[in-house]
Order: C-alpha cells, then structure tokens, then sequence
C-alpha cells in the first residue's frame, strides 16, 4: 500500500511539472527570428548576472539550412536577456573549425545566399565573436574576403580557446 501511495504521489508531481509544450515558445527578443524560448524562473539570474561563454562549432549545417549550433548562442541570449540578465552582462564568442567553415562564407563562397547569414549579422551585431580557425581556412583555402561581415580568423581554434578560457570564458558543451 505504502509503494502505490508513494508511486501515485511521484507521478502526481510529474504530472505537475509536465504541464508546458512547445506552444510555450516564443520569439527572443535579441536575436529575432532565430532561438525561440520558454519561459522559467531560476532565482539565481539576475541584472548582476554575468556569463562568459565560449561556443565550438566543427559540423556544418546541411547546404541551404541555417545551422542548429549557430542558434544555440542565439537561443542562449533570447533566453537569459528574457529571464532578467541585461544583455551587456552576456559575453558568447563562438569558435568554428572543421566542416562548419562552410556556414561562415558570404554568398559568392557559399555557391548561393547562405541561409546563415542573417543570423550571423544579428549575433555580430549583438556583440557575439565568431573565429574560423585559421587551420581550417588555411587547409580550405578561405580568405577574410570569403568570410560575411564581421567573422575573423584566427591562428586556430586551439588558439582561440585558450585565449577566451584566459579570459574566463567556460566552454559550453551544447
């Protein structure tokens, strides 16, 4: 009896917290149109919150979609600018190498309009660094002259970790 009293209880309890879905997402309002996000308390955020956040992006979004590692960074400030934390406390830089070169070219690199040039303008915009490793543009042939607006190279995305973790930046692993 004391086990399907307990059993009961606990799934009453998940039955509580499950009440969201996905038509609890909404538009961010930093980045527009890209990293839609839920509304959650966490009494830990705060207008003195402050992160330093560094993003590492080695594959490449299917040619002609914007990449999902891309909106993460969005997402991530949609999310806490919505939560309380003032946008100037918010720090990301982003790190590509590998592969995902290819969603860092402007159009005539890119073979057509890059569907990740929008969202790349506003995260650049909205003080987000982004870095091609310089090994991969050295290995692909990639100049800054292939590159949209504001995305730099930099010696290797070994290099531009190390900087950002001496700068206090932690690694965020999604």
């Amino acid at each position: 009896m004391r086990a399907v009293l307990i059993s009961c209880l606990m799934g009453a309890s998940f039955a509580l917290t499950a009440h969201a879905g996905p038509e609890d997402f909404v538009p961010g309002t930093v980045i527009t149109g890209f990293g839609d996000v839920a509304a959650v308390e966490d009494a830990r955020l705060g207008a003195d919150t402050e992160f330093h956040i560094a993003y590492d992006i080695a594959q490449a979004a299917a040619q002609g979609e914007v990449s999902r590692a891309l909106v993460t960074p969005a997402r991530f400030l949609n999310m806490h600018v919505a939560a309380g934390v003032p946008e100037e406390n918010i720090h990301l830089a982003v790190v590509v190498h590998g592969g995902a070169y290819r969603d860092l070219l402007n159009a005539e690199s890119y073979g057509a309009e890059n569907p990740n040039a929008p969202l790349i303008e506003q995260l650049i915009a909205h003080g987000v660094t982004i870095e091609l490793c310089g090994q991969t543009a050295a290995y692909r042939d990639v100049s800054e002259d292939d590159l949209l607006p504001g995305v730099t190279i930099s010696l290797s995305a070994m290099t531009s970790h190390a900087l950002l973790q001496q700068q206090g930046y932690t690694l965020n692993p999604f």
